[in-house]
């Protein structure tokens, strides 16, 4: 048992300080500060003067991060001196000579170094969404929702629009034909309905109304020599990309319509307004939206981007005029980041290996020669290319007990990734943590491959069969299980160790649904929500129970936001494989989420009036008035992403149909995302004891 001995008291010792005389301080400790694991360092930008980068750190895990700067070689770590704006995104002009930020409402003016900073404009309406003309001499932004330009050699500033005070505002997005024309978007959801999400711990209760529907999109070119508005474009639209070429003649647009069935990237002649399409495609699911990636290579009027239309996240390249269609990349992998370094040089990473892991490659799409530049197996990601492309810089994890760290490869010299930052703890090292598995298999359809982690009790008794607890992940189109320590659940991860030491096997599949397998496997569950993500877990289950270790009849799920519907909908759909379920901020309706977030509810399950069959058999309210398992339900009071109301109209059913074997917790100064230690704790707290009543002998 020394292994267990080992965790137990890293896990309790830093508890003893902050909180004596608590008696659960293993969860204390997973939960409050300082955060055993430290704090993940965050790129926030490149040094200046080209020798490295700054980041945010947290040397205690305890408090605010501060800035550091560190060299490429991993050398000359120091805290940095933060100049007005040095962390904040200030935009640098094409000739990298100045760079111009929106703070407070006003714009400021820099040197490339962030000296001799120096307000620009100010005004009672607030000033933002700076855009650097390409000969650096000029800035459009807007105020007030009007189109404004300042001419940097005279400081002349004039106002180009002259919009009504009721219509929607403009952003700029680009410059073009010869800084002769801007590019420019209004977005309108005025008609949208308002959706409530109260707030009840102040001294009156706030109603706290947002909007929330598709807007209605304009695309617009101005013509600076009159200031004439053209309209290009205007719907229901998502407008994804509006690249500019070189020349300044062509743009480039990449819009789906808003249920994401259709895609289409096409391009406008300036010089007329004619337009062209280049590249079309469509599915019975919904078009993956976190890439886009479409751009003008330099110097040229050659498009790039990526496209599933292959069922994988793969490269293309097509002409403006919408000849010479290239696919570059193929195979059942997919593209996960990638930037260009010249017109014909692209890097990106990949899930090639593995799609548990990151690797960078450097691909030649003259020659077709492609180069893999990494060789260590890790999870990469937050890729970012410095300016002089010579150095790629990433986090980096290389297993479930490794905390990501910053590193950088250096592409005139990619023999060695080298490690920018060391922000893991000592006392996380030095602890006995449970190694997880990380499984591959096959489920019953026979073809659909998936990815597991297993997290099994240390020091295994032969003959003994423990309990089981099934972690689902949220947001549905989400990767969890990796080669690496998770990004998005590292608190879930903690408890699942503690979960482990106290006699539990842990599992977590990702589901189809999930991102990084494909086209396929994530559409599968348009139109059904819970279905195929349901069979997937108990494949999992299955495959661990065929090793004769798991009690099946002990089987508790728990997860947020997705994941807590999916622990409803397993307790109601499978009530012989599972036996307690705790759901935190739990989708319990989806037509509640359709007018809360339509964009997301409406391509997987389309309009609750028109395809109600989809709702009501993806929705947990459906039956709950048949739930026949114990469950614990955890809402934060003013979550305004899955309405408190969830939780309200599940429970309501639940009494209304006399069931009285469920908890619920309401947290009122939470919303979605929890942010207070104590609340994260009592969360984890009920959980842990919940499945303890219901799963422990």
């Amino acid at each position: 048992m020394k292994r267990v001995l080992s965790l137990l008291l890293i896990l309790a010792a830093p508890a003893l300080v902050l909180a004596q005389g608590v008696d659960t301080l293993q969860l204390r400790t997973i939960f409050h500060e300082p955060y055993l694991p430290g704090v993940r360092p965050t790129f926030a930008g490149f040094l200046p003067d080209g020798a490295g980068i700054r980041y945010m750190g947290n040397e205690d895990a305890m408090g605010p991060n501060e800035a550091y700067t560190v060299k490429f070689d991993g050398t000359g770590t120091a805290k940095a001196q933060p100049a007005p704006g040095m962390f904040g995104g200030p935009t640098a002009s094409p000739d990298g000579k100045w760079t111009v930020q929106a703070q407070r409402g006003n714009l400021y003016l820099a040197n490339a170094d962030g000296s001799g900073r120096r307000l620009l404009f100010s005004a009672a309406d607030n000033a933002g969404g700076p855009v650097w003309s390409s000969d650096s001499k000029r800035i459009a932004f807007t105020a007030a929702g009007d189109v404004w330009v300042i001419r940097l050699d005279s400081l002349l500033t004039q106002q180009v629009t002259r919009k009504a005070a009721d219509a929607p505002g403009y952003q700029v997005r680009g410059w073009a034909h010869g800084n002769t024309k801007l590019i420019v978007t209004t977005s309108d959801n005025s008609s949208a309905r308002e959706i409530f999400f109260p707030e009840y711990v102040g001294k009156f209760v706030e109603p706290a109304g947002s909007r929330r529907d598709w807007a209605h999109v304009t695309l617009s070119v101005i013509d600076l020599s009159d200031n004439r508005v053209s309209q290009l474009i205007e719907g229901q639209l998502l407008i994804r990309g509006l690249p500019v070429s070189a020349s300044g003649r062509y743009l480039a647009v990449d819009q789906t319509d808003v249920w994401m069935k259709r895609r289409e990237i096409g391009t406008y002649d300036l010089t007329d307004a004619s337009y062209r399409t280049v590249f079309v495609d469509s599915t019975r699911g919904w078009i993956a939206s976190g890439f886009n990636d479409l751009q003008f290579l330099t110097g040229t009027e050659t498009l790039a981007f990526t496209s599933e239309q292959s069922g994988w996240n793969h490269l293309y390249t097509a002409k403006a005029d919408g000849s010479g269609l290239i696919q570059h990349t193929k195979g059942e992998w997919e593209i996960d980041w990638l930037t260009w370094i010249d017109a014909t040089t692209v890097l990106y990473a990949t899930t090639e290996v593995d799609p548990g892991e990151r690797h960078l490659y450097q691909h030649d799409t003259r020659t077709g020669r492609i180069r893999k530049l990494t060789g260590t197996a890790a999870f990469r990601s937050g890729f970012q290319l410095s300016p002089d492309k010579r150095h790629v810089v990433y986090s980096r994890t290389t297993g479930f007990n490794d905390p990501a760290d910053l590193f950088a490869l250096d592409l005139r010299r990619p023999d060695r990734e080298t490690r920018l930052t060391n922000s893991v703890p000592e006392r996380f090292r030095n602890a006995s943590w449970i190694e997880p598995e990380y499984i591959r298999f096959t489920g019953r359809d026979g073809s659909t491959r998936l990815s597991m982690s297993v997290v099994n009790p240390p020091d295994r008794e032969p003959g003994r069969k423990y309990p089981v607890v099934v972690f689902v992940h949220g947001a549905g189109s989400l990767q969890n299980v990796y080669r690496g320590w998770s990004q998005s659940y590292w608190r879930e991860y903690l408890f699942h160790q503690f979960l482990a030491v106290n006699g539990y096997v842990v599992i977590e599949v990702d589901y189809r649904h999930s991102l990084g397998y494909g086209r396929k496997f994530r559409e599968d569950v348009t139109g059904w929500m819970g279905k195929y993500e349901l069979e997937d877990i108990i494949d999992g289950i299955d495959h661990v129970a065929a090793r004769g270790y798991l009690d099946t009849g002990r089987v508790g799920v728990y997860g947020g936001s997705y994941g807590g519907f999916m622990a409803l909908y397993a307790v109601q759909e499978a009530p012989d494989r599972f036996h307690a379920a705790a759901a935190l901020r739990a989708v319990t309706n989806w037509e509640n989420y359709y007018y809360a977030n339509p964009g997301y509810t409406g391509p997987r399950l389309g309009h609750p009036d028109r395809d109600r069959v989809n709702y009501d058999r993806s929705s947990p309210l459906t039956k709950a008035d048949s739930l026949q398992r114990p469950v614990l339900m955890l809402h934060g009071l003013i979550d305004n992403n899955v309405g408190f109301q969830d939780a309200m109209q599940y429970i309501e059913k639940l009494i209304q149909s006399g069931n009285t074997d469920f908890e619920l917790m309401v947290y009122p100064s939470e919303r979605h995302s929890f942010t207070d230690p104590d609340a994260w704790y009592d969360e984890y707290f009920r959980i842990e004891r919940f499945f303890r009543q219901q799963l422990k002998p």
